[in-house]
């Protein structure tokens, strides 16, 4: 059979990766058989048996026992015939006729010993010629079963070489031509797992990556580590910490601008209407039109604060951030009545929640170009004021992306939000529209199915991917998307592995204060992504505890796609739903990114790889068990992090 070595062991820009699958295309063909030896309760003795004659003359000299008896008596008769007649007590004519009767009973006696004796000898002879021909005959049949047996032997090692030869986890990837991904359930340690190995094989393939992580559990670090070591020098925005030195939304136009606090303002009322963020939007237009272009939100609060008519104007004027013109007309902005009160209680509640972001873009200072972006909340900071921090990022990413022209290839710029369920609805609505027109992947990572994420769940032509779905209800839902009747393998390592995780510790790191007054800054530069993982993932790390052996010889478990299933898969693994040409496909990803590194690990696709071996070798079967015989070649090559990067 020809060897065939996947072309597809490299990773390619043009599918997005979420996992490996667990498949063994050859079973396991069990112990070899055993080799064929004479039965033990039938010895064949290689000798003749010495006890055997005595056996059949001690027999022969029972049986003629009377006849040696009979003939010593007529040798006996005979010697006192010839006594007798010495004597001349007997004429010697009766003595002659005596002695010939006498001795010819004795020599018939005799003969007849003889010819006994002739038989126990023939009967041991034919005895041993059926031995010799029986242990022929048992030689003939031992040679030919082990011929058999070495027969069976070759084939049975040809299946065995080929199970332990064959690749075990086969890349789970979805096309570019997929919009979005939305990852359903899970948690962090899952969700950090997912992230590491998508962001690392977008990188590695030359994209850029923007996390936004509204999850508050520092679900990107091994994927910032990764990228460090992998030679790029990631910029990570801790807020509310880093605000002043975020400049996100600083180039907007005024009216982009207004709609983008509008949208910020209505994170605390998810009951509000169109109408509502209207009327916001337009009080925001009127005042960014009064403080002119490049105005900031410590501008925009101090006119609210005048518009609204809170606190005395006359600090705002002395700190400079507005002047007597821009205060003079902002009185004006609005007509006399009773609009007034309705402006002034807007007015109100947009500076409210607009002063949580009055330090935005104060500090902001020139920064290297990076490829990986991180924006984060702290866990210590409010959750109201984190929403509305997450909020505004999306929103002004959303704007940014509008302005954008679309890109000529797919999912270069890859954007990654965590926890997405704290925002809005027709926030996410808003960005999924940008990325879809401006062809920027999009991954949404939801905690829990709401009925918001329930609504867009899949929504266009994006792919679902399902992780451990704790609460009973969305395990349910998520059952009933999948569908019950599917049967998945999941592979030991996976439970394993998951089992002995640690959880996430600590938090980010911020790099922004790191980089003022440099112009470009560079990390310690690697060249394999095996080893990069190993050594800077908790991912790499554990799983390189397990040993060789453990990796390789896996035992597996199927199970079906039912609600109890779904609240205890393991943390890192990932029901992957997309649909294509064929039709729908529905897989079992391990998205731990550590499996990157085994040596039974290729990048090429289940389907990919049964096609390839097809084609070389056609659709051969002599094993009947459906799937083709593959010989798929020696281990895929080591990943070079640099290459394709450019």
């Amino acid at each position: 059979m020809v060897d065939v070595h996947p072309e597809h062991a490299q990773l390619q820009a043009d599918r997005i990766y979420l996992g490996w699958q667990y498949i063994l295309l050859h079973p396991d063909p069990g112990p070899p058989p055993k080799r064929p030896s004479p039965a033990e309760d039938e010895p064949v003795p290689e000798e003749p048996d010495p006890d055997r004659m005595r056996r059949e003359r001690l027999q022969e000299d029972m049986l003629n026992r009377p006849v040696r008896v009979f003939r010593m008596l007529m040798l006996v008769v005979t010697g006192l015939i010839v006594g007798v007649a010495a004597a001349g007590y007997l004429n010697w004519s009766f003595a002659l006729l005596g002695l010939v009767a006498a001795g010819g009973v004795a020599a018939i006696c005799s003969y007849a010993l003889l010819q006994g004796d002739r038989a126990v000898r023939y009967r041991v002879y034919e005895q041993q010629v059926r031995d010799d021909r029986r242990r022929q005959e048992r030689d003939k049949e031992l040679f030919r079963a082990q011929e058999e047996h070495a027969q069976r032997y070759r084939e049975w090692q040809e299946v065995k070489d080929r199970h332990d030869r064959q690749l075990s986890w086969y890349a789970v990837a979805v096309p570019d031509e997929i919009d979005r991904i939305d990852v359903a359930g899970g948690t962090l340690p899952g969700w950090s797992a997912l992230i590491t190995l998508l962001g690392a094989t977008r990188l590695y393939s030359g994209g850029h990556l923007t996390v936004l992580d509204l999850s508050e559990g520092a679900i990107a670090k091994d994927l910032i580590e990764l990228a460090r070591r992998g030679g790029d020098d990631p910029l990570v925005w801790v807020l509310p910490v880093d605000l002043p030195r975020l400049d996100l939304g600083a180039t907007l136009k005024p009216e982009a601008f207004a709609d983008v606090l509008a949208h910020v303002v209505s994170v605390s009322e998810e009951h509000r209407s169109t109408r509502d963020l209207s009327f916001d939007n337009a009080i925001l237009e009127r005042v960014l039109e009064v403080l002119g272009e490049n105005a900031t939100i410590s501008q925009v609060t101090a006119a609210l604060r005048a518009l609204a008519q809170v606190g005395d104007p006359r600090d705002d004027l002395r700190y400079g951030l507005i002047t007597a013109t821009q205060l003079e007309r902002i009185g004006t902005l609005f007509g006399r009545g009773v609009s007034d009160r309705v402006v002034i209680e807007r007015a109100w509640a947009l500076e409210s929640q607009l002063r949580k972001l009055e330090t935005l873009g104060t500090q902001a200072v020139r920064l290297p170009p990076a490829r990986l972006r991180v924006v984060s909340m702290d866990r210590q900071a409010g959750v109201f004021g984190n929403r509305v921090l997450g909020t505004y990022v999306a929103t002004a990413l959303t704007h940014i992306l509008r302005q954008s022209p679309a890109s000529d290839r797919p999912w270069y710029h890859t954007i990654i939000v965590a926890g997405a369920d704290k925002l809005r609805g027709d926030v996410l609505d808003r960005l999924m529209d940008a990325c879809e027109t401006s062809r920027t992947g999009l991954v949404l990572t939801y905690r829990s199915l709401t009925p918001a994420v329930r609504e867009r769940l899949g929504r266009g032509h994006a792919a679902v991917a399902f992780m451990r779905l704790g609460n009973a209800e969305d395990a349910r839902v998520a059952s009933e998307h999948v569908g019950t009747e599917h049967r998945l393998e999941l592979a030991q390592l996976t439970e394993t592995i998951s089992d002995s995780l640690p959880g996430l510790n600590g938090g980010y790191t911020s790099t922004i204060s790191q980089v003022e007054g440099r112009e470009e800054a560079h990390g310690e530069s690697r060249t394999d992504l095996a080893e990069d993982i190993t050594e800077s993932t908790q991912w790499g790390r554990t799983a390189d505890k397990i040993g060789e052996k453990e990796r390789v010889l896996q035992r597996s478990r199927e199970f079906l796609v039912e609600p109890h299933q779904l609240q205890q898969l393991p943390t890192t693994s990932v029901i992957v739903t997309d649909a294509t040409a064929k039709g729908r496909r529905v897989r079992l990803a391990d998205a731990n990114p550590a499996i990157l590194t085994f040596p039974k690990t290729t990048l090429g696709e289940l389907e990919d790889v049964r096609e390839a071996v097809l084609s070389v070798d056609g659709p051969k079967d002599p094993e009947g068990d459906g799937d083709p015989p593959p010989n798929l070649g020696p281990p895929p090559e080591r990943l070079d992090w640099r290459k394709q990067r450019q």
